[in-house]
């Protein structure tokens, strides 16, 4: 399905950025994976990646946030790949606290890599798109973007932001063959929501009554990467078990 495809993927090394690596890999593209930590949970999921399903993968140290440190990691991956077909902004962190008492340095750390990290990627990515005339750009935003979230309107707003970025690049790059949609998951189970309860009240709220997966959204991720996707853009569509319809 993605044979001869080239995927940067950040925030790649776990959760649902690892989801995602695993199935492009499964679909046969060659994977990058950036992650801003030690590397090592990264390289294991390349060599997962690579053992299980013969595609390359390598691992990238970067901060999403640092718009240098982004343009020379995308160099980087255009010596070592040759090109870039796909993008997948994943990386994101939460730093929640209410409004009247949360701290400017954890309003702007979340903005900073959540909306100006895909920014940056995108920024970086679109001029190798449009010499190409492909592209697709998935980008992952959340239902708080949506809905808003008591104690997290800094991760509220830069996923709210990454609705707008997503529509905007939608209507910029169609013309030279590059999509851009965005996927917003609801609760799924990863290391950011690993101390909610399944069994309490927050199940109530989600008409499928269950917490998703990580793979529920890579599946999506490698359809809109997909040719069956071609006439897609623009979009944000949920992955939430009916929680923001």
């Amino acid at each position: 399905m993605l044979s001869g495809k080239i995927a940067v993927i950040t925030g790649g090394s776990r959760g649902i950025g690892a989801a995602v690596a695993d199935k492009f890999a499964q679909a046969g593209a060659d994977i990058a994976v950036i992650s801003s930590g030690s590397g090592g949970l990264a390289r294991e999921v390349c060599g997962i990646c690579s053992e299980r399903y013969g595609v390359k993968a390598l691992p990238y140290r970067c901060d999403v946030a640092d718009f240098e440190a982004v343009g020379s990691t995308v160099a980087k991956i255009k010596e070592d790949f040759g090109t870039i077909h796909i993008l997948v902004n994943n990386a994101g962190i939460t730093k929640d606290g209410l409004i009247a008492t949360m701290k400017e340095r954890d309003f702007d750390a979340v903005i900073s890599t959540n909306l100006k990290g895909a920014f940056n990627m995108i920024r970086h990515c679109s001029p190798v798109f449009i010499r190409n005339k492909y592209g697709r750009i998935i980008n992952v935003g959340s239902v708080a973007g949506l809905m808003g979230n008591a104690g997290q309107a800094n991760y509220a707003a830069s996923k709210a932001g990454i609705i707008g970025l997503t529509k905007s690049v939608a209507r910029e790059l169609a013309s030279k063959n590059v999509t851009c949609n965005a996927i917003a998951p609801g609760f799924i189970r990863t290391d950011m929501t690993a101390d909610i309860d399944e069994s309490g009240p927050l199940l109530a709220s989600i008409p499928l009554r269950r917490m998703g997966a990580p793979g529920d959204v890579a599946s999506l991720a490698v359809f809109l990467a997909s040719g069956g996707a071609d006439y897609i853009t623009g979009e944000v569509i949920r992955v939430d078990g009916g929680l923001a319809m």
